[in-house]
């Protein structure tokens, strides 16, 4: 039976969150059941990469919710396209209030799927949460480590003194800063000389695919590089992190530093935990190639099931 998605919404950090929960077919609204949060990858909309995932996880049998960050998609929150990593752990924190009074979560553990950047603030958030039963990432990325990498020692100090100059010419009535996540087309990338595959592979699956979306700009307000350069996603997994832990990671290393990542939060995490490389997938390959999202999804739901099913 077909899967059926609700639009529902929540406050969190006051500001409205929009989000579309994908419930499994035949699924019983009075029966507490599996339920998974969906944390996106950076200027990722949920009607993306969530909704791929999402779908694929009731496909499975476990009801999942993904939603818009606050400052971004058809979420409130001011400025638009704010990447704030406090706030999309505050977000994820606030999924888990909404799910909580639903009558299909009842006392149940909620699980969470953090992909790409939504990786590294599922992680943030298990460590302060623990309601959260069990803990999935695919391709996670500790987003504060890949800004530094992009904009290594003094770099980084420079932007950090442009974000406040920036800060105070906005303060003062001045025009918001917003740049690009990625070039706007592909045709822009190759002029700007943009060779990598994973960016001209972002670029293609964002901004020229089906999946592009109206809602996701492509647009990082400029405030959230000293957000972003100052966060360290695994920082006290060791001491904090008791959730079990799945890893999927792409087998092809690449410029995003996904499968690094992964490595690396696995060698801290002293909880049940499992990494899944996936040989010959990139970094984007796990978001919309079914041959490599089916692997990922046939690790993640018995993973899940064990976790948060009731015995």
């Amino acid at each position: 039976m077909a899967s059926k998605v609700q639009r529902v919404s929540f406050e969190a950090g006051g500001a409205e969150i929009a989000g579309n929960l994908h419930l499994p077919g035949g699924f019983d609204e009075s029966r507490p059941g599996p339920m998974v949060v969906i944390a996106t990858p950076g200027s990722s909309v949920k009607e993306q990469i969530g909704a791929f995932y999402a779908d694929r996880l009731a496909a499975g049998g476990i009801a999942a919710l993904a939603f818009d960050p606050s400052h971004q998609g058809e979420s409130a929150g001011m400025p638009r396209d704010l990447e704030d990593p406090a706030a999309r752990v505050e977000d994820i924190r606030s999924a888990v209030d909404f799910l909580a009074t639903q009558p299909f979560v009842g006392d149940s553990r909620v699980g969470m799927l953090g992909i790409c950047a939504g990786g590294g603030y599922a992680v943030k958030a298990a460590l302060m949460d623990k309601r959260l039963g069990a803990v999935g990432l695919v391709v996670p990325v500790n987003i504060g480590r890949a800004f530094r990498a992009i904009m290594p020692g003094a770099e980084t100090v420079r932007t950090l003194d442009a974000a406040g100059a920036q800060r105070t010419a906005e303060a003062r009535g001045g025009p918001a800063r917003r740049e690009p996540w990625i070039p706007d087309t592909l045709a822009d990338a190759k002029a700007a000389g943009i060779t990598d595959p994973d960016t001209l592979q972002a670029v293609e699956y964002y901004r020229e695919s089906a999946f592009r979306h109206p809602n996701s700009t492509n647009r990082l307000h400029f405030d959230s590089m000293a957000r972003l350069l100052t966060f360290d996603a695994f920082h006290l997994v060791p001491e904090l992190l008791t959730q079990p832990l799945s890893i999927v990671a792409a087998g092809r290393a690449g410029n995003t530093g996904s499968l690094e990542d992964g490595k690396t939060l696995h060698a801290l995490a002293t909880t049940p935990k499992d990494l899944l490389v996936i040989e010959g997938a990139g970094h984007y390959d796990l978001y919309d190639k079914p041959q490599f999202v089916d692997q990922a999804v046939d690790r993640l739901v018995p993973f899940f099931r064990h976790h948060l099913e009731r015995s």
